[in-house]
């Protein structure tokens, strides 16, 4: 085989440089999609991540549940677990609603429950013959006066409480969402000793 001449070599000299440049772009073009592949990956990963993290954050705000105890005039008193926020009307209609003796208007319906707390749904009075006394009908009974249906004209007939303190405990039954024992009244300022005796001896929870 005989030797190339000059200008044999110097166009196989070109083409070899081309492929030489061509390949080098083609590795070159190579390495950066897989450096962007790489990049897109990666932040994918991280948005993942990031929504995992708010995740959990939405769960840790959520707050706990509240347990109370509902008793008084409801079908099903017991104790229940309603979620965090809920308010006494919930806890009620947990317990199955108020019975057909329930005082509705002895018990602050709207109020906010919080942990531990008892709800106690006042009932009217019953009078002879098992008759359901309704508040405002202008009947009485001789025995003692139901704390939780009191009304402020009610609680002033009893010896040391006047139309002030009379109003201070309606007021505080409210914000208690009903009292479970007339010992709770002793919180109330101007109520002392001798006071409560006679609250004893007039009222029952």
């Amino acid at each position: 085989m005989g030797s190339l001449s000059r200008s044999q070599l110097l166009v196989y000299g070109a083409v070899a440089v081309t492929l030489l440049l061509v390949g080098a772009r083609w590795i070159r073009a190579a390495d950066e999609r897989s450096q962007t592949a790489g990049g897109v990956s990666f932040s994918s990963a991280s948005g993942s991540s990031g929504s995992a993290g708010g995740s959990f954050g939405v769960e840790a705000q959520g707050g706990e549940d509240v347990v109370v105890h509902v008793a008084g005039a409801v079908r099903e008193p017991d104790v229940y677990r309603l979620p965090a926020g809920s308010r006494v009307t919930d806890a009620v209609e947990r317990a199955g609603g108020p019975t057909a003796r329930a005082e509705l208007q002895g018990l602050n319906l709207a109020a906010r429950l919080t942990d531990g707390q008892q709800i106690i749904m006042p009932a009217r009075a019953v009078g002879p013959g098992g008759v359901v006394l309704g508040a405002g009908t202008g009947d009485t009974l001789d025995g003692p006066i139901s704390l939780g249906t009191a009304t402020p004209e009610e609680l002033d007939t009893i010896e040391g409480i006047g139309p002030v303190t009379a109003q201070k405990i309606v007021d505080f039954r409210t914000q208690e969402g009903g009292v479970s024992s007339i010992d709770q009244l002793d919180e109330i300022d101007g109520i002392g000793p001798a006071t409560m005796d006679s609250l004893r001896s007039r009222l029952q929870p």
